[in-house]
């Protein structure tokens, strides 16, 4: 089967785009011919897409957002020299535009909600005091974008409501991100969920209890809010560390709070990491906080932890509610409350065999139902009946 990913941003940058690429990687490995399209607004990196067409993080990203004059006559030309059997897009509202949709009409598309782009301009559904936002788009929309961005977002929304029916089938990542699209209007009638990697399990824990974050240090992200969460673990837990691996728009503040706080012998910063290297530095955690303030659509750091066998403490709601919940591997507190998550790190901590636990329960879950092979089986599934109802529907 001959299948054409469809992806914002061609650099593994994040989860969707890592995502992108490893689905690309096991739809290869059992004999599929997979390949990527995607944008070179912030680089390469060092996954290789199939076929690149203009994007930018520069002044002209809000225009180009909402209608990309370059992707367009881009996907054009792949389509016609590829032949693809099925299209699967993913994210598409950042760099792609909208305008994409009216060349899959004609062809098996399926949409692979990440997040929250189809109703939310930013992705996030996040008010800027970081409180989550419930309005739909539109006016609401006035308090977290300039005047100019507004008119040209809300544009890209029109834009979108007149081809959205270009896909045949919308697919969420969690079944609560499921029930959100629903609730504004944008029905996705299946539910896969995201896919990591199969790995060994982490070493046995080691002598220094350690936190561990892994992701972009950003608002959303809530990693202000861990940092004010340990200071306090520090004060119960003298020998307690925090590790925090990635980089992103407040690392500057976050050094300056660790400062503060009088934590800089107490907390590591690694920096961006590669996927291995990041892993490979969390083998080190005790628990995995994933304190984000976003309802996440559905948790790639969580099922990473998961699958690693490391126990989590994560921001109650979305989807890393969830798949936190169901497998077991970690406690949930409310989003943003530094009181919360210190109480739940401090009491884990202070049982190893409660920390081995909740590890060996995440991991048997993330192995039946989060591995990469898992979410494959179910998208060639859906591929085979989407070609099958497409080739019926255009016989008759």
């Amino acid at each position: 089967m001959k299948v054409l990913l469809v992806n914002d941003v061609a650099a593994a940058i994040g989860g969707a785009e890592i995502l992108t690429y490893d689905l690309r990687g096991e739809l290869r490995r059992r004999g599929h011919d997979a390949r990527v399209f995607a944008s070179d607004a912030n680089g390469v990196g060092d996954r290789e897409p199939d076929y690149l067409c203009f994007g930018t993080i520069g002044g002209l990203r809000t225009l180009n957002r909402a209608a990309n004059l370059h992707a367009y006559p881009a996907l054009r030309r792949v389509l016609e020299a590829f032949h693809p059997d099925v299209v699967h897009v993913r994210m598409f509202m950042t760099q792609l535009s909208p305008l994409i949709l009216s060349l899959l009409r004609d062809l098996p598309t399926v949409y692979n909600a990440p997040w929250y782009e189809t109703i939310c301009p930013t992705g996030l559904k996040l008010l800027p005091d970081g409180s989550r936002c419930e309005e739909p788009a539109g006016r609401a929309c006035r308090r977290c974008l300039s005047r100019r961005a507004w008119v040209a977002l809300m544009g890209q929304r029109r834009l979108l409501a007149k081809r959205i029916d270009a896909f045949d089938v919308i697919v969420a990542n969690s079944q609560t991100t499921r029930v959100k699209l629903a609730s504004y209007g944008v029905d996705a009638t299946r539910m896969i969920y995201n896919g990591v990697p199969l790995r060994p399990l982490r070493p046995p824990l080691g002598d220094t209890p350690t936190i561990g974050y892994s992701g972009r240090l950003s608002h959303e992200k809530g990693v202000d809010t861990l940092v004010d969460a340990f200071a306090r673990v520090a004060e119960t837990i003298p020998d307690a560390r925090l590790l925090l691996v990635g980089d992103g728009p407040l690392r500057s503040p976050i050094e300056a709070r660790v400062r503060s706080n009088g934590l800089e012998s107490r907390v590591t910063m690694t920096g961006h990491r590669s996927r291995d290297e990041a892993e490979r530095a969390m083998d080190a955690a005790w628990i995995q906080a994933v304190p984000s303030l976003l309802e996440e659509p559905f948790g790639i750091a969580a099922a990473e932890a998961m699958m690693r066998g490391t126990a989590i403490v994560a921001s109650a709601g979305g989807g890393l509610g969830e798949i936190v919940e169901a497998g077991r591997g970690g406690v949930l507190v409310p989003a943003g409350d530094p009181d919360a998550l210190a109480a739940a790190l401090i009491e884990i901590v202070r049982d190893r065999d409660r920390v081995d636990q909740l590890g060996a329960a995440g991991r048997r879950w993330a192995i039946d139902n989060v591995s990469v092979e898992r979410c494959v089986d179910q998208f060639v599934e859906l591929y085979e009946e989407l070609t099958r109802i497409c080739a019926t529907r255009a016989q008759s």
